[in-house]
């Protein structure tokens, strides 16, 4: 069986800066297709549109934009693609001592400290702090470099500060391993990731990890916090909610597009995780759009 390398992503501050910022217009980020990992904090500014939300072990759906902070080594897929239909996208990626490990130390900073202890777990923003934020988040592709910092600390200022969020992951989830375990937990998303749709054997899975069945659903459940098939069932749960917000087909369709072979299993799983069935969530969605 192939095994698909994680990906390791190495940032370089952009011309001028202490850190890295680009912005895209629509879905022209498309370069972190592959679940992947770097040391660097990332926080992504989604103007507009829908997609999903991939950190760690967490698999949810957004609507209308999105504002996440994901912490160092936390692996993450990206958050747009031609469908999303957002209007552009920010992306900032930063050390955690970007300024300087004294910088952190001061008085002044101890909510900064604090928000990037909270980011190991990936932090989803409201809409609140979205309005709040994002018009600065874009504006700051115009800014000279010295500008473009104190934007961001000011972003940050805001992000402490923010009483609209919520941690993604389970505790101590955060990728605090051996490279060997960061490489094998990536290894086994982006399988999942690439093979949602079919029949997914845990004795494949296991055999990539180089693993015993036993051995490697008790691994994963320590790293990840729950059981590989529940991952794998909300991973497709997530995607047939994106499908049926976005496209007009049954439900019946959606099941089997979402890797649900079995329709009544499929209803079983999404109201166990969504707290209500496929037509209700649908009629729900479009009543709010």
């Amino acid at each position: 069986m192939k095994k698909i390398k994680p990906s390791f992503e190495i940032i370089e501050p952009s011309f001028g800066s202490s850190f890295y910022y680009s912005k895209y217009q629509q879905n022209a980020n498309n370069k972190a297709y592959l679940w992947h990992y770097h040391p660097e904090i990332e926080m992504v500014f989604v103007n507009g549109g829908s997609g999903k939300r991939q950190i760690g072990s967490h698999i949810s759906y957004y609507t209308d934009g999105d504002l996440i902070l994901i912490g160092s080594d936390l692996p993450h897929c990206g958050f747009t693609d031609e469908t999303t239909g957002n209007i552009n996208e920010v992306v900032i990626q930063m050390k955690p001592n970007f300024l300087g490990s004294d910088f952190l130390t001061l008085k002044e900073t101890k909510g900064i400290v604090n928000l990037f202890e909270k980011a190991k777990y990936g932090i989803a923003f409201g809409k609140d702090t979205m309005k709040l934020v994002g018009p600065v988040l874009e504006k700051m592709n115009t800014l000279w470099p010295f500008e473009k910092l104190l934007a961001l600390l000011g972003v940050l200022r805001e992000l402490e500060q923010a009483s609209d969020y919520k941690l993604l992951n389970a505790q101590n989830f955060s990728l605090e391993m051996q490279a060997q375990d960061n490489d094998r937990i990536n290894m086994v998303f982006n399988y999942v990731k690439d093979h949602f749709t079919e029949e997914i054997s845990l004795d494949q899975v296991a055999d990539m990890t180089s693993m015993t069945v036993p051995a490697f659903c008790r691994y994963f459940k320590k790293m990840t916090k729950k059981t590989f098939t529940k991952f794998v069932n909300e991973y497709r749960v997530v995607h047939a909610s994106k499908l049926l917000a976005e496209k007009p087909t049954s439900i019946a369709n959606i099941s089997y597009e979402s890797g649900f072979h079995n329709f009544s299993h499929f209803n079983k799983i999404f109201k166990e995780f969504t707290g209500k069935s496929a037509s209700q969530y649908r009629k729900e969605l479009k009543s709010i759009i």
